[in-house]
């Protein structure tokens, strides 16, 4: 049995849950617009634990929706986990965030394409089938009314992410089927967690960073 502490930062959703095995027993998680990881991230987790009659000596492991996503909303998940990892003495592991928002979608065939807004028509994505193979791995794209025309022309392709509504502007293929409202989210990292458990697949906790995917600019201020 593994008992996995699930981190989730990467965009306004602050998510986090306790996994036993594969199964999800706790979650907690709050969508704001504003960012709520700084007040929110530390109450959801102990009361994640405390629900769930555990200890949090008792957790196997922490894992970390790894990227890519916000600058802040990551690194503040990092830096939480990281922490947590060090200070109960407990392997850290980290999870593609654009893998685990593909799970929120179950198919028989055709492909799922999870996506993250970033600057303008811009988006990160990768491509999966529907037993989530990875098929493409992730890239910071520009979207344009050719964007997975190749795709398109075989099968389904299910968007899924904050990146959906921008897309759904420029693609009005039939086969493009578009899953909106949805983020990545702690309730899909526990299976992914689990495997990687069980292969001792683990991150150095003194050396791991987020994945950015693209450098964190910073808007200078238009007040003199």
């Amino acid at each position: 049995m593994a008992l996995i502490l699930n981190i989730e930062t990467s965009t306004t959703n602050c998510s986090v849950s306790l996994s036993k095995d594969e199964e999800i027993l706790v979650l907690r998680e709050d969508n704001n617009a504003g960012y709520s990881h700084a007040e929110k991230l530390h109450l959801f987790i102990k009361d994640v634990i405390s629900s769930s009659g555990f200890s949090k000596n008792d957790i196997d492991a922490v894992s970390i929706s790894k990227g890519p996503g916000s600058y802040t909303g990551l690194r503040i998940g990092v830096s939480t986990a990281k922490g947590l990892a060090f200070s109960l003495n407990k392997p850290l592991i980290s999870i593609s965030t654009l893998e685990a928002l593909a799970h929120q979608v179950k198919i028989e065939t055709g492909l799922i394409v999870p996506m993250l807004d970033a600057r303008r028509m811009e988006v990160y994505s990768a491509i999966f089938d529907a037993n989530y193979n990875l098929i493409r791995g992730v890239e910071a794209q520009v979207l344009n009314d050719a964007s997975f025309i190749s795709e398109l022309k075989n099968d389904k392709v299910y968007f899924i992410g904050n990146g959906t509504e921008k897309t759904k502007a420029l693609i009005t293929n039939t086969n493009a089927v578009f899953i909106e409202g949805k983020l990545p989210s702690a309730s899909t990292m526990g299976k992914l967690a689990n495997n990687k458990y069980k292969k001792s697949d683990f991150e150095d906790v003194a050396y791991f960073e987020p994945y950015y995917l693209k450098d964190f600019v910073a808007i200078k201020s238009k007040k003199i």
